[in-house]
């Protein structure tokens, strides 16, 4: 790595890259990590990126990975950027690309493995940058059918995780240039993005890629099995008209024009939707069989080892899901027996949660039941298995929400407190109402936990009450509300 005269330029190994300053932090957008996945590469693992010639300018965001409208925009807000296959690029703010070794934070962002871009404000990470002295980076990645349509004729699975650790292996390989240190990287993910970090900690490939993780409301469903995959593949193809198989199908399917593929990924996301609305169209995909549920968390927990994990939920996540969908209004009984059973495998759980909250209505309980069996239980069981390998994990809960929200500590409702961007957020209608000093004073709290973390590997600071790992207090849950208090805690 060469040092430069202009404080705005990165000199990596495969050439530099002129960024821009805003408010004290250096920005690098649109950093190509992996060569385009376009034309007969649309399904193809990612290849590294060829050394240029000259400055690179990177000062503008690329295009997003090409995508359905969020189905949280009514609880989130929405956004509009270019897309196009070409998307394989990173963010990357710094305190300065100045060969210093600060702590790297990567980030993969949720939407169902369907939607959503590290590149988007929401994501901006300027103020953890300045608050922490870290270095953060946001990744784009493929998304739906383009990342992880899987077909043995098609090529590897998995597309879209192949692009994450691609990223890691860029930042590994160029961060210092951007004042990062690559032997310091903790991956925080979020909804899908958690659960990619899962499955990223069974490969033994990427495991040696980052030291530490933060999963939010991690989608922790074990992979599809291939052969279901497989078969889904081929009914997409249906969908567009493709009657071919085999070789014929996979080299068609690379040539479809992508807004027809993503019209068509459609049909088949509504096909597949039962009485599970959290079941996904698309996601990993296992090398065979999927695994159990337990079998698959045992294996992210022993990939975890040797690592700190910071791994939590908010309290009412299904809320932001239901509370805006007609549906839900007025769900009868045999509506809610049918849903319990396709979520918990009895129909008979969903009394469990109506004794639960006595003066709540069917969306409520249903609610309550899809947020414990789909986020909180499977989180809680994988940190329980850390902790029982002796690995080090921390518990948290995100219970704040505004006076009278429909949408209530909803899934996503953490995100702005973490990246303390609450302007980016305007539109979202999930923190309506909240009092701005109040969400001020809890989003300080949060991001001094997850940037000690980054820094030191602990979420431990003054402003949150005693905060044990689980080793060392079994149990052990921290809530994040307006008063911050700790829950559990047997040594």
């Amino acid at each position: 790595m060469k040092m430069t005269m202009d404080s705005s330029i990165a000199e990596t190994g495969l050439g530099a890259l002129k960024g821009v300053w805003n408010a004290g932090v250096a920005v690098f957008r649109g950093v190509p990590y992996a060569v385009p996945p376009v034309g007969q590469r649309r399904f193809a693992a990612p290849e590294p990126v060829t050394p240029w010639q000259g400055l690179h300018a990177a000062v503008s965001d690329g295009p997003i990975a090409p995508q359905p409208s969020s189905r949280l925009r009514a609880a989130m807000g929405d956004f509009e950027r270019p897309q196009d296959e070409d998307c394989l690029t990173l963010t990357i703010w710094t305190p300065a690309p100045d060969g210093k070794a600060r702590p790297v934070l990567v980030w993969l962002h949720g939407g169902a493995y369907m939607s959503g871009a590290g590149s988007l404000d929401w994501y901006d990470g300027a103020t953890l940058v300045r608050d922490g002295d870290i270095v953060v980076v946001g990744v784009n990645y493929r998304l739906g059918a383009c990342g992880f349509l899987a077909h043995p004729e098609i090529g590897p699975a998995n597309g879209g995780l192949r692009d994450q650790q691609a990223a890691l292996a860029w930042v590994a390989a160029h961060i210092g240039a951007f004042g990062g240190d690559p032997a310091a990287v903790t991956l925080m993910g979020q909804s899908a993005g958690g659960g990619s970090i899962a499955f990223l900690l069974t490969d033994p490939t990427a495991r040696p890629l980052f030291r530490r993780a933060i999963v939010e409301s991690a989608a922790l469903n074990p992979p599809l099995a291939a052969a279901k995959a497989a078969a889904r593949a081929e009914r997409l193809g249906e969908l567009l008209g493709i009657t071919d198989a085999g070789r014929a199908l996979a080299q068609r399917l690379r040539a479809v024009p992508i807004a027809a593929l993503l019209e068509a990924q459609g049909k088949l996301v509504r096909e597949l939707a039962g009485e599970d609305s959290l079941a996904l169209p698309f996601g990993p995909v296992a090398a065979g069989d999927a695994p159990r549920s337990q079998h698959y968390l045992e294996a992210v927990a022993s990939g975890a080892e040797g690592k700190e994990i910071l791994i939590g939920c908010v309290r009412e996540e299904m809320h932001a899901f239901y509370a805006a969908d007609p549906a839900m209004t007025g769900l009868d009984a045999a509506t809610l027996a049918r849903r319990s059973a396709a979520i918990t495998g009895d129909a008979q759980t969903i009394e469990t949660y109506r004794r639960r909250r006595p003066d709540g209505n069917a969306m409520d309980w249903l609610a309550d039941l899809a947020t414990d069996y789909r986020f909180s239980l499977p989180s809680q069981r994988l940190a329980a298995l850390i902790a029982g390998r002796g690995g080090a994990v921390w518990r948290y809960r995100f219970d704040w929400a505004p006076p009278q929200s429909k949408f209530r500590a909803c899934h996503c409702i953490e995100l702005p407190f973490v990246f303390g961007n609450f302007p980016a957020w305007r539109e979202a209608a999930m923190l309506a109402g909240g009092d701005p000093v109040e969400m001020q004073s809890l989003s300080a709290a949060i991001k001094r936990s997850w940037i000690n973390f980054v820094r030191d590997g602990t979420p431990q600071h003054a402003g949150v009450p005693s905060w044990p790992s689980l080793g060392e207090a079994q149990g052990a849950v921290l809530h994040f509300d307006r008063t911050i208090r700790l829950e559990g805690g047997s040594a």
